[in-house]
């Protein structure tokens, strides 16, 4: 076989893989929104702390599958992002307080869960800022994240948040932000950063939050499932 045709079918069959891996994602991620929705732990390299506060997820599905029509799993599940199984959540979550190193296999995975149906949702739980950002640009190098306005839809899925985001705990003291990468149009990723909402859905031993801090961040992660199935 000359060297051209093989180059020809790795090519072909880089494309096939993919076109399998668009499939799935869209056609789980469907059939997940019928059925049970999980929300899945991201676990990355780096030496952040990718699997803190495991009780966070859990207690969001809870209170999403109480407040609303959407049916639930609330377990505790983390997936690997060079894994086939990413393609078994619609949604997935990242967050830690340091720092994260995404491989070539990761990027080409996430890319190509993001661009077919995929959303992540990211929290800053102190210290993933710089690293975040950086580690997105290579899923999006033409892309910096935007600051999503008050009036975006996000803020009244299902809640009304007038003025965006609740702040749940102090870091640095700067007003919370939430920031969007997109897929032709579609907002696929949507990150908090100086707010630390994933903090606020843990068991109230475990922070010490109020009652109304508790519920505003349960409140806000409802709306983020409800957005990211609805859209």
């Amino acid at each position: 076989m000359k060297k051209q045709d093989k180059m020809r079918n790795k090519v072909f069959g880089i494309l096939f893989v993919f076109a399998l891996m668009s499939t799935a994602v869209l056609t789980i991620a469907q059939t997940n929104v019928k059925s049970a929705t999980q929300l899945a732990r991201v676990k990355y390299n780096g030496g952040g702390d990718w699997y803190n506060d495991p009780s966070a997820e859990v207690n969001l599905l809870r209170h999403v599958g109480q407040n609303t029509n959407i049916k639930v799993n609330p377990t505790y599940v983390y997936v690997d992002l060079a894994s086939d199984n990413l393609f078994l959540y619609p949604l997935i979550f990242l967050t830690g307080h340091g720092n994260l190193n995404f491989s070539e296999a990761e990027v080409i995975k996430l890319r190509a869960y993001l661009q077919n149906g995929g959303f992540l949702y990211i929290d800053d739980d102190y210290g993933l800022d710089k690293y975040i950002r950086k580690e997105m640009k290579k899923i999006f190098p033409n892309q910096e994240f935007a600051e999503l306005p008050f009036s975006h839809g996000i803020y009244s899925a299902h809640y009304k948040f007038p003025n965006g985001l609740p702040k749940i705990h102090k870091h640095d003291d700067k007003v919370p932000q939430g920031y969007g990468l997109y897929h032709n149009k579609r907002m696929c990723v949507y990150y908090t950063f100086e707010c630390n909402l994933a903090d606020g859905w843990t068991d109230a031993d475990i922070h010490n939050d109020s009652e109304k801090i508790r519920e505003n961040s349960l409140k806000m992660g409802t709306n983020i499932i409800v957005w990211a199935l609805t859209h």
